[in-house]
């Protein structure tokens, strides 16, 4: 008690001193005052205030903020529009000048807020007036960049900086929303009906010239069969004279007659009719006199045949 009794005025010392101890969360800037007059700012952390004669006064967020906003404007043809957005802002920096301008600009943060919002508010009315509403869907980027552009000087006096402002929504009356959407109906079927137009068009060209390829492509192989049925024809006919005069050359040689072996062949050509014929019916003279003219027509073909192959022979010697 004794040591209590002497040394009271260093306890009261301690106390004093602890009771000016004050924490700074991270994000916040504090504004030191004594006796109503601006002092000192306070940095995140732990700081010391002279007790009783120093206070913050006020914490200052340096942190990004965001406000939603919903208000309505009218373009220069009268047509109402209603507007969504959202704006992101936040203190410029942590210099002592800055946070000076933001503590003592407005008596309270909702008395920001207002005037923040009526300034964007009023901007956004003022760029939409001079706009006729079918351009207004088109002009968001536009917008926004007049916005941005008019209050960035304003919000920097206040200490303040605009990071983003987003319009999420354009809306108008229900019987302009209707007449849009029936206008995008309407150039929808335009374009799709177009689109149909041209796809037939393709595709009958397409067709045309298939049929058209087909055609040349057919008429091609016609023409190339009916080469090679010529050139087959022409190389029986060939073969079959060749044997013929090969066979009477023997029969001369073997002191036959030639009429034999002619008429064996009549006979065999005949048969080979009657085999092949797959049910045509054909009609030949079997009399004797019709059979002497074609004996006399096979035995003129060998002799030329003979006589082609001789006048070769004279030629290569």
């Amino acid at each position: 008690m004794d040591l209590l009794a002497n040394y009271w005025w260093v306890i009261l010392i301690v106390l004093l001193l602890f009771t000016g101890l004050k924490t700074i969360n991270q994000g916040f800037i504090g504004v030191v005052t004594m006796f109503g007059s601006y002092r000192r700012i306070l940095r995140p952390g732990l700081n010391f205030l002279i007790p009783f004669l120093e206070t913050i006064s006020r914490k200052v967020s340096i942190q990004n903020r965001s406000v939603e906003m919903e208000f309505q404007a009218v373009t220069a043809d009268q047509a109402n529009v209603y507007f969504k957005s959202m704006l992101l802002y936040a203190v410029q920096n942590a210099e002592e000048e800055t946070i000076k301008k933001v503590a003592f600009k407005f008596l309270s943060e909702r008395d920001l807020m207002q005037a923040l919002t009526r300034t964007i508010e009023g901007t956004m009315r003022s760029f939409v007036a001079t706009k006729r509403q079918a351009e207004i869907l088109g002009l968001r980027k536009e917008i926004i960049e007049y916005v941005k552009e008019q209050i960035d000087h304003l919000l920097e006096d206040w200490g303040y900086h605009l990071l983003d402002l987003q319009i999420n929504d354009i809306t108008f009356d229900k019987a302009i929303m209707d007449s849009m959407s029936r206008v995008v109906a309407s150039n929808n079927l335009k374009a799709a009906a177009e689109n149909e137009g041209q796809a037939l068009l393709i595709t009958k060209t397409k067709s045309a010239e298939a049929e058209g390829n087909a055609i040349k492509i057919a008429a091609e192989a016609e023409r190339t069969a009916a080469q090679l049925r010529g050139q087959g024809v022409a190389l029986f006919r060939e073969e079959v004279a060749r044997g013929m005069s090969q066979a009477a050359e023997q029969m001369k040689q073997a002191n036959l007659d030639t009429n034999v072996i002619l008429f064996s062949m009549w006979t065999e050509a005949i048969k080979n009719f009657a085999e092949v014929g797959k049910g045509n019916v054909i009609f030949l003279d079997g009399s004797s006199e019709s059979m002497q003219r074609n004996m006399q027509q096979i035995m003129a073909m060998m002799q030329q045949q003979t006589n082609n192959r001789g006048g070769q022979n004279l030629g290569q010697n």
